[in-house]
């Protein structure tokens, strides 16, 4: 749900050799943005209970998997390509995701300066330490 829960986690990105090419330069960025399917994640509801709250939200307003179009989307470290497989570290994402896009990460594009976070703020920096709620044991258990 959250990359900053998944630090120091590696893994690899695979991506099919017809794409291979289109990596060329990747490797100058330190992060990318990756864009998947939630292939998971079956059905939705427009008010969701999301990972650190109590109270109903509406689903726009939260990061659950659970959604009208089931896409994700995390920026982590890119640490090296070899061929078509990228190496990356603080990634969340299943095994088996299917990957939608990958972009580079440009601070100076895509950071900017947070006046609010919602319903969040009550939650600022449990983020980083919980990993899961267990709403999704039951699910899994099915």
């Amino acid at each position: 749900i959250q990359p900053a829960g998944a630090e120091g986690i590696t893994g690899t990105v695979e991506v099919f050799d017809r794409f291979a090419e289109g990596l060329k330069d990747l490797d100058g960025f330190s992060h990318v943005i990756l864009i998947y399917h939630l292939h998971r994640s079956s059905g939705f509801k427009l008010l969701t209970v999301p990972f650190m709250d109590t109270v109903k939200r509406g689903v726009f307003a939260t990061r659950a998997p659970h959604r009208p179009n089931p896409i994700g989307l995390s920026v982590i470290n890119l640490i090296k390509i070899e061929g078509a497989v990228l190496h990356v570290r603080n990634i969340d994402i299943l095994d088996g995701t299917p990957l939608l896009d990958i972009k580079p990460y440009v601070p100076d594009f895509d950071h900017h300066q947070v006046a609010r976070f919602g319903w969040l703020e009550q939650a600022r920096g449990r983020v980083r330490k919980e990993r899961s709620d267990n709403r999704f044991k039951q699910e899994a258990s099915d």
